[in-house]
């Protein structure tokens, strides 16, 4: 089981066959010294997608040598982005990650009908959290993309989360549904929607190894001392892999403060389609950037 970010380049350094990550308008220093570093690592491979001569100009300046990657010459960043998702609908590359371009743009090419990588299920934004408080890594979803999702997304949301979780080795993920307390209160949604989560567990229908608990405040997911206080019982308790969140302003204020108030290290992908797709933001450190194509990377195996 990965309880480290940096155990991620570890696991992906042994694998025989390294996950090719297509790069759409990929003419960026920034995601260029990314991809720079997860290809000297050798964990991954790339294929560049974008105005080549700013691609090449920029390698030579950052010392990025290019003569094992593939450079696709494309200028106009809507042709950017459908020819890196055809690259993985294709089978030549194994997920994607937006480089120079506006979200909307790739995220549209990732749900075409034609050629994309649409499901049944529903995109969902998974962060990842290295936090030096708690004792292994820990996920939070969605707090990027789905504003306020009913029941049935929030189960769609929870399957991408899990998956996510699996491919960091995690036996029985254990996911806490959030709310504002324990027990179920008809005038508040999430408890409502965390109790017929827990009931889906039940049934099976989040498959094997996975425990779902809700509703539950957050200081008795992720804190055994708060359990014991409060007088508290559950296989989740202090010890939860997932945290669903019931809106995107309570996921957004969750990561933003194990980022900026506790210090924590951080990768992110968007979950539900054939494939990750790795969203970075210019905001983003350069180490989290790596950690999340090395994310994306691991979540394809």
């Amino acid at each position: 089981m990965i309880k480290k970010l940096d155990d991620i380049f570890n696991e992906l350094k042994s694998c025989d066959k390294k996950a090719v990550l297509s790069v759409a308008a990929a003419h960026d220093e920034e995601v260029l010294l990314a991809v720079k570093d997860a290809c000297e690592m050798d964990i991954i491979k790339a294929i560049l997608i974008g105005e080549e001569d700013k691609i090449r100009k920029i390698a030579s300046e950052i010392n990025f040598n290019l003569d094992n990657v593939e450079v696709i010459d494309e200028s106009d960043l809507k042709l950017c982005a459908e020819k890196a998702v055809k690259l993985v609908s294709s089978g030549k590359a194994d997920y994607v990650m937006k480089g120079l371009l506006d979200t909307s743009i790739i995220l549209k090419e990732v749900l075409n009908k034609e050629y994309g990588l649409r499901t049944d299920s529903l995109l969902s934004h998974v962060m990842i959290y290295e936090v030096p408080s708690y004792h292994k890594l820990l996920i939070l979803t969605d707090g990027g993309m789905n504003i306020d999702p009913d029941v049935s997304q929030k189960k769609k949301i929870a399957d991408n989360a899990i998956k996510a979780a699996k491919s960091l080795g995690i036996g029985t993920v254990k996911v806490a549904c959030l709310a504002a307390k324990e027990k179920v209160n008809p005038k508040m949604q999430a408890t409502l929607d965390a109790d017929e989560l827990k009931s889906m567990c039940k049934d099976g229908m989040f498959g094997k190894g996975v425990v779902v608990e809700g509703p539950i405040a957050f200081d008795l997911a992720v804190s055994e001392e708060a359990c014991k206080i409060k007088g508290y019982e559950s296989e989740v308790g202090g010890d939860a892999d997932i945290l669903l969140v019931p809106t995107i302003e309570t996921g957004n204020g969750i990561g933003k403060a194990l980022t900026y108030m506790a210090n924590a290290k951080s990768a992110g992908i968007i979950m539900g389609a054939k494939a990750p797709v790795v969203l970075v933001s210019r905001a983003d450190t350069h180490e989290s950037k790596l950690y999340s194509i090395a994310y994306g990377a691991i979540a394809t195996k």
